[in-house]
């Protein structure tokens, strides 16, 4: 039997297998972050095509971490119960079931929560949203290692097999990492040691919610690729090797932000046109020659994160690895996994388009994923429409019937 279909012990979860659907933004939630029988639906399916560990999209943990209007909220006790069925229906369907806990930080729009964005440091007006974020004061900073504990504690109400914290992608975790995001020079701004202390403090606040056995998990990136210094692989490895002290069970390898290096995070073509949808009108000019300026110089490769994966691995041999980025063949996964470079492969954009994806590997159906990485599915996120397959189709405006009725 390929190692791939061979179960894997992470903590005191046993998975089928080796396949991991990375968090997704579905953009299937109500407005007031309600899960709906569509994301129901769709995690349902992933989880029937064979997917071992499922994980939704990030779930936000504070009103002011909303990254767009339709996203899934842990915010509330009152969400609770829809959580329960969404993660029933990905028991029922035979997979586990993780959730990613995320606040968007700076990455979001005054319109969508109703303040300012909130960031560690002030810093300039950004490229996408125009806005410049509020720098979070000692008491807000606090207020958000408790509401992670506190979606924490939601997430082990819903039946939840594991938890990951999102400290990736730019989002609030990834920017007081950063430095270039984090220029505060005061206890979690400065230096290594302090930057990493607003995650080591949410970490030990999850960990009081968790039962013994619950693995607790990151999403972590190598590599910002931001305009100036940020978190580059030799920083990463040494998060990592804090991350490990504090008994962390795995770690999702991945790279780039949405705001500044949106393209390393999901390499391929770039839908110019669609993206250019989600801006003001007196934004597109420029937009549209930043974006034609990014045509080409992205291409699709397969496993694009893996020589992050590979410096973690010699940092951490007993660290649980997931790999994200690019997995598209069945032969390189394996190889992958067979020499020791990841554990568990991830993929979001694969299961999009196939969500059957690894029922037909195991079936001999299919050798490799059918996805174009023509992004258009994460265009449609910026359009706050709801997550599909759209390649060679047009992206319509959200159909208001998928928000209507929460479960």
């Amino acid at each position: 039997m390929s190692v791939l279909f061979q179960p894997f012990k992470l903590s005191g979860l046993t998975l089928k297998n080796r396949f991991m659907q990375s968090a997704t933004v579905e953009g299937m939630a109500t407005e007031e972050g309600e899960v709906t029988e569509p994301l129901i639906a769709r995690s349902r399916a992933v989880a029937r095509g064979g997917a071992g560990l499922m994980i939704p999209g990030a779930l936000y943990v504070h009103k002011s971490g909303r990254a767009v209007p339709h996203m899934t909220g842990i915010h509330e006790d009152a969400l609770v119960g829809g959580l329960r069925a969404l993660t029933d229906s990905v028991h029922e369907a035979g997979a586990k079931i993780a959730f990613q806990l995320d606040h968007a930080g700076r990455q979001t729009r005054s319109s969508t929560i109703g303040r300012v964005p909130m960031a560690p440091s002030r810093g300039a007006r950004d490229q996408l949203y125009f806005e410049k974020p509020a720098e979070m004061t000692e008491t807000e900073i606090k207020d958000m290692i408790a509401a992670f504990a506190s979606a924490a504690r939601r997430a082990v109400q819903a039946n939840v097999d594991g938890i990951q914290i999102k400290a990736s992608h730019g989002y609030l975790v990834n920017e007081f990492l950063s430095p270039f995001f984090n220029k505060r020079t005061d206890a979690w701004g400065g230096s290594e040691e302090k930057r990493f202390r607003f995650l080591a403090e949410i970490v030990a606040a999850i960990r009081t919610e968790m039962p013994v056995g619950m693995p607790l998990l990151a999403k972590l990136n190598m590599d910002d690729h931001t305009p100036s210094e940020g978190i580059h692989p030799e920083l990463a490895c040494r998060y990592a090797k804090r991350l490990h002290e504090l008994g962390l069970d795995g770690i999702e390898v991945s790279c780039g932000t949405f705001l500044y290096s949106g393209m390393h995070i999901a390499r391929g073509e770039v839908p110019v046109s669609d993206y250019l949808r989600c801006m003001p009108w007196w934004a597109r000019p420029v937009a549209r020659g930043v974006l034609k300026s990014w045509v080409g110089k992205y291409p699709m490769e397969e496993a694009y994160n893996l020589g992050g994966a590979r410096l973690l691995r010699q940092e951490l041999p007993k660290m649980a690895l997931m790999l994200v980025g690019g997995m598209r063949t069945l032969s390189e996964m394996e190889r992958i996994v067979e020499a020791g470079d990841a554990d568990i492969i991830s993929m979001s954009r694969p299961f999009v388009r196939q969500p059957d994806l690894v029922n037909r590997f195991a079936g001999g159906k299919a050798a490799a994923a059918t996805c174009t990485s023509c992004n258009r599915c994460n265009a449609a996120y910026t359009l706050d429409v709801p997550l599909r397959c759209f390649s060679g189709a047009k992206i319509l405006q959200r159909d208001k019937r998928v928000a209507e009725a929460p479960v």
